[in-house]
This record gives C-alpha cells, structure tokens and sequence, in this order.
C-alpha cells in the first residue's frame, strides 16, 4: 500500500510524543483485541490464581503477530506464545522520529538490567515510505546498535491490531501473556523500571518466570568494519586544507587533508561517552554538525546534549554548554552557558559571535553568543508542527541542517514536516516561512520536483547554500537537489535509488550532510560510511579514501577489538622461525592506500621478538616469516592485526578489521622450530554492494 494513502487516515491520531507520564491501564490498550482464546481458557488453575494475586498482572490476552512480516536480529519470527514466561515490552517506533531515538538508552539500560527476564521487541511501523524497507530498517539497527528483535510492520497491521496513535508507544505484557498497560512519549525508564521490577519479582516467587536466554541473530553479526561509521555531517575548510569528519557511530571527529584524505588527527576515543580533555582521551557520543571558527571547531554533540569545542592547535577538547542530560524541561529553558540543558541538538551554523544550532530534539532553533554565553530560542515554540509566523511561535518538526544565506536568513532542513525552511535573523518581527516541500502537515512527503510546496521532499537532513542556489540531501530520496531561493523551484540534481556509484550517475545511500567549498560539493553519504566528492560543474562524483587512521588506533594495552585464542602449539628452545599468514576473502584484497599493521607482544617470556617486526605497511604480501628466539616455558604470542581491505574492483569502501590473535605456547627441548598463526577474514556482509 502506498504510504501516502495510508497516513492521512491515521494523521488525526498519531504524533511523535515527547511526554512523559505513567503506564496507562491496560483496558485503554486493548483496541480491537478480542477475548481470551482457547489456549488461555484451557490455562492451569494454578497460573490464574497466580495471576490474581499479582498486583500488576494484567488480565486482557495480548493478540499474537500476524504472519508474514520480516523480523530482524532474529533467525525467525516470534510469537507471544513462546515468549511466556517473560516480560515483553513492545516498542512501536519509526526510525526518523527523534522521540523514539531518546527512547533508545532507556530501553537499552532495562535490557541491561533484566538481560534474561524481559524482552524488547521493537515494532517498526514507519511514517516515511522510505523507512518501511527492510533494509533500511537494518541500516537504522546497526547504526543505533539495537540488539533486541525488531519486527518490519509497514503495513500498520500490528499499529492497527493494538490501536496505537502515537510514536512511540511502549506495551507492556506480563508472562503470562496479558497486557500490563502502555505508556506513550518519552521518559521510558523511569516509567517502566518500577513496574518491570515488581512483575519479575511477583511472577519469579511463584515460579512463573522463565530466564532461559532468547537466542537471537544479531544483524551485526558478519558486518565488516569501516573506517567511517554513519558519517552525519562534513564541513570542508580548503583555506587550511583541512576536512572534518563527524565519524558519528564511531563517536569521534575526524580531521583530514582535504586534497589527499591523509587523516591528520582524530579527536575521541571511539567508545561513546561525555569527557573533556586530550584528542586521544576524549569522549563523544554521536556527534553530527560542526561550525569553524578560527582554529576552534564547535560541534553538535547529539546524545551527549551538548555543544563541544575542539582546539584545533592544542587538541583539547571541552564543553562548551550542556550537562551531558536530555534536557529536563521540555522545551528546554534559556540560559547561561554552559549549565542550560540542551535536547538533542543537530546541527551548527556561525555568523560572527553568533552560533545557530538546530535543536532536533525540542523542535527548535537556539542561538549561542560565544562572546557573553547567553543562550536562548531563536524560532519555535517547542510544538511540533508546520505553523510558519512570528518566530516565538512558529511550530518546527525535528530541525536537522542550517545553511546561512545571503539574505540574512537562516535556512533549515526541517525534516519531519519533509521541508525545507527559513527563519529571519533581524527586522522589526522577523518571522519563519517556508520555501519548499510540505507546509501543510507532517505527512505532506514524497518525492517531486516543483515550486515551493508543489515540490516534495522526504526527511531532508543536509542543506548548504553557495550565495544564489541552495542545495539539499534529500535523505530518503537519497538524491542531492538544488533549490533557487528567488523562486521556491527544486530540481533534482543527482541521484535515483539508493546505491553507492562514482562517476556522473551516482548513487547515494541515505545522504545527511553537505558542505560546499570552492566549486565541490561535499556529502556525507551516511549510509554507505564514505564522503563524497561532487564537482560542481560537471556534477562528476568520486569517493574520497581516508588513509592513515592506523596511526591514532588504541595501544595495545587499551586494545579493543575481537580476540581470537588459537590452538595451543609446542616449539623448541633456540632460534626459531615465526609465519604468520592473514588471507583476505574472495573477491577482496588488501588496500594498497591504507597500511595495514602488525604488532607483536609476548606473555610468559616464551621468545624474544624484535621490535622492527612490528610493521606497518600498505598491500601487504601474506604468508611472513620472522626469525626469532624461543625461551623454555609457556606463556602465549600475542599479534594485533589492523586489517585495510577492499574489493579488487573498488578501494572506496575501505573495510576495516581489527583482531588480536592469541597464541598459547609452550617452549620445551623437543623438536619443533616452527610456530605458525593463520586468520581468515570473514566475508563482509555487505548485501548492497
């Protein structure tokens, strides 16, 4: 069914929810769900006087899933029935909607707690057309890294069965498989802890409670290493020939020469996190736009809610506004910086002392005065909507890309109303308007070329401006569009279907950052983990190779990646020969533009391996041989490998593993000179490519 037929029919009930408030009784749930059936009639005396003294049972049978849907993280789909014995909370979302993104740590924190007593399953009932694919659908879980089952509901069956109106909305069924209640909007953990605690406890003192683990197949599982990780945003600075990278699901910013790729300093350690401090010790936790001033780099540091500054020259890396808390006050109330709470701010954009910042997560655009800290609301009201007028008021729907324009306006990628955006910076009653794309509702999207809103446009998330047009990531239509601002008209540019293509016909795969420098336009092609290179005369596409990265990898004694413990091997005392062999899967080869390294240690002092055979080298010729010396005893050798490869018709896509290898080994007087270590990389799971 055509999701732009659908969605009006559900527009007078559903809304992206940002409150929060209890668990509603389970009787206001139960929409369309009928009585118990047979099974539940024919349920053991024994389970239903149970259930009666349980305060927080329910008594209203969950429906079962519809059959036919596609499940993720999972080997096959699930079913309530087989889920009795657990606590299961659905969680009906859709992947653009920020108040399903806060959602995430909350579920994530239960999972942790009740790793064997409760199961999340999320329901994926998306807004967009483009978020009911299936393989879009896993792109989100992966970059969200969402490690419960997730079932593709793009057909609203499973909305419909349970009466759903908002995203998200969270369910929650007791073991026994009767609904406890819902809660719609944010605020999950805090609602939900208390009453999963009291089921786990009641149901677990009657011997009700089932914690064999659920087995489960990651849709991580497989998937190759990449140098970027969902790459949000890029801001090019060709004065200093310089290039940052927002590495988004790798937590990091990534400066690199804008002519070459060589990567030049990385600022985060790669583990999410919020801390201050030195490029390598330094913590971010998903962060996407960045302004340029001078040699300070300021940057969206989304699930962090903060703003951070980077020091170009020294390193260092502060905050500077944002407690690392969601904002509790929704919207989030003015300030001084940097004690005001942010809500999952987006994007940046600069003008003198003046920073800009797309507040997603309230509906909002904020500014910063860098010179007296002061931060305040710039336009919207904190409701979400399309309502255009005087700036106080005016309603924004997740504001995700801001782009200065010549006209002293501040253009915006409004991405939940499908639309792109103006707000005025000065005047007597500066106002927000308009300029393409939807204007009505929040359901107004799709993908047509036209003038203003005869144009459509689905959940832009990148805008940048060059004086005269203003050019657009399109994200869902994966296409790069131009708009001339005089007029309201959008034309396609590049792009059709989502895909990954150099050359005059590129494809793009989910683009959600631009900048535009000196005639090329930059992308972050997010869901491909590449930047892209867009000539902006002849629209010619390349893929920049970011070489160099090996150099800013954790120490050994900070190691992070899979250990592998090999078959324990025997050698003799006295000179010896150590091989290693790394062989890289069909179809792939090591890249010759990014070195690969090799680094040895030893535990127990069972040999003496010089250091020069710590290598590190471009196309790497695999098996090699090091003479060493073994010592009488056991212990272990010990290899880091940071593995660049790519496939042999392509080096764009530089895939990346990093593995330790774990060699037990006893050295004794017998024969046996030789000891050999020996890894296969596994064949990417890279089904679009």
């Amino acid at each position: 069914m055509d999701r732009r037929l659908l969605l009006p029919l559900l527009l007078l009930l559903t809304a992206c929810a940002p409150t929060v408030g209890e668990l509603v009784d389970p009787v206001d749930t139960a929409v369309g769900i009928v009585g118990p059936d047979a099974s539940d009639t024919a349920a053991s005396s024994r389970e239903e006087a149970a259930a009666e003294e349980l305060s927080r049972a329910g008594s209203v049978p969950a429906p079962e899933f519809p059959d036919g849907l596609d499940w993720l993280n999972t080997e096959q789909p699930l079913s309530l029935a087989e889920l009795r014995g657990k606590v299961v909370l659905l969680d009906f979302w859709t992947y653009g909607c920020i108040n399903c993104m806060h959602n995430f740590p909350g579920l994530k924190q239960l999972e942790a707690e009740y790793p064997d007593e409760l199961v999340v399953i999320g329901v994926h009932s998306a807004k967009f057309e483009n978020e009911g694919d299936t393989d879009n659908i896993r792109q989100i879980i992966l970059r969200y890294d969402l490690e419960h089952p997730v079932v593709n509901d793009n057909e609203f069956l499973v909305w419909n069965t349970w009466g759903v109106r908002a995203w998200p909305t969270l369910v929650l069924i007791d073991p026994r498989g009767n609904v406890v209640g819902r809660h719609s909007g944010e605020g999950v953990y805090p609602v939900l802890k208390p009453v999963i605690e009291s089921l786990v406890n009641e149901f677990d003192e009657l011997r009700l409670l089932d914690r064999t683990p659920l087995k489960l197949r990651l849709e991580k599982e497989g998937r190759p290493s990449t140098v970027l990780s969902f790459p949000g945003k890029v801001l090019a600075d060709p004065e200093a020939g310089r290039l940052f990278v927002a590495d988004t699901n790798h937590h990091r910013i990534i400066q690199a020469d804008i002519n070459t790729g060589q990567v030049q300093a990385v600022f985060g350690t790669g583990a999410p996190g919020l801390m201050n401090g030195a490029a390598a010790q330094a913590q971010f936790n998903n962060p996407q736009g960045m302004a340029l001033a001078g040699d300070t780099l300021y940057v969206a540091d989304v699930d962090n809610h903060a703003i951070r500054s980077i020091d170009l020259i020294s390193g260092r890396v502060d905050t500077v506004v944002g407690t690392g808390n969601q904002a509790s006050r929704y919207p989030p109330v003015a300030g001084v910086a940097p004690e005001v709470e942010l809500n999952s701010p987006w994007d940046l954009a600069l003008a003198g002392d003046d920073l800009y910042i797309a507040m997603a997560g309230s509906h909002q655009i904020w500014q910063l005065g860098l010179d007296d800290g002061i931060l305040e609301p710039l336009a919207g009201s904190g409701r979400e909507g399309t309502l255009n007028g005087p700036r106080a008021g005016a309603e924004l729907a997740q504001p995700s890309g801001l782009a200065l324009g010549p006209d002293n306006r501040l253009y915006f990628a409004d991405s939940e109303s499908s639309s792109i955006r103006w707000v005025e910076l000065a005047g007597n009653s500066p106002l927000v308007g308009s300029l393409a794309g939807g204007d009505q509702t929040l359901f107004q999207f799709g993908d047509v070329d036209g003038v203003g809103s005869g144009a459509l446009l689905q959940h832009p998330l990148g805008i940048v401006s060059d004086g005269q047009l203003i050019y657009v990531a399109d994200t869902y239509n994966n296409k790069i569009k131009r708009i001339d601002p005089a007029s309201g008209e959008v034309k396609t540019w590049l792009g059709e279907d989502y895909g990954w293509r150099d050359g005059e016909q590129p494809l793009f795969y989910e683009p959600g950052g631009l900048d535009l420098v000196e005639g090329v336009l930059w992308v972050a092609d997010t869901n491909n983990h590449v930047i892209r290179r867009v000539d902006l005369d002849t629209g010619l596409t390349s893929t920049l190779v970011l070489s160099g990265i090996e150099a800013f990898m954790p120490a050994a004694n900070d190691y992070q990646g899979t250990v592998l413990v090999l078959e324990p091997a025997t050698a003799a005392g006295g000179t010896g020969t150590l091989l290693i062999n790394v062989q890289t899967p069909q179809g792939y080869k090591f890249n010759d533009l990014a070195p690969t390294s090799i680094s040895w240690s030893v535990e127990g002092n069972v040999a003496r391996i010089p250091i020069e055979f710590n290598v590190t080298m471009p196309d790497p010729t695999f098996p090699m041989e090091f003479e060493v010396e073994f010592i009488e005893g056991s212990g272990a050798l010990i290899v880091d490998l940071n593995l660049y490869y790519c496939g042999t018709e392509t080096q764009a896509l530089c895939l990346f593993d990093q593995v330790r290898l774990e060699l037990p080994l006893v050295v004794g007087s017998g024969p046996g000179a030789a000891v050999g270590l020996t890894y296969q990389i596994p064949k990417p799971n890279l089904p679009n490519y």
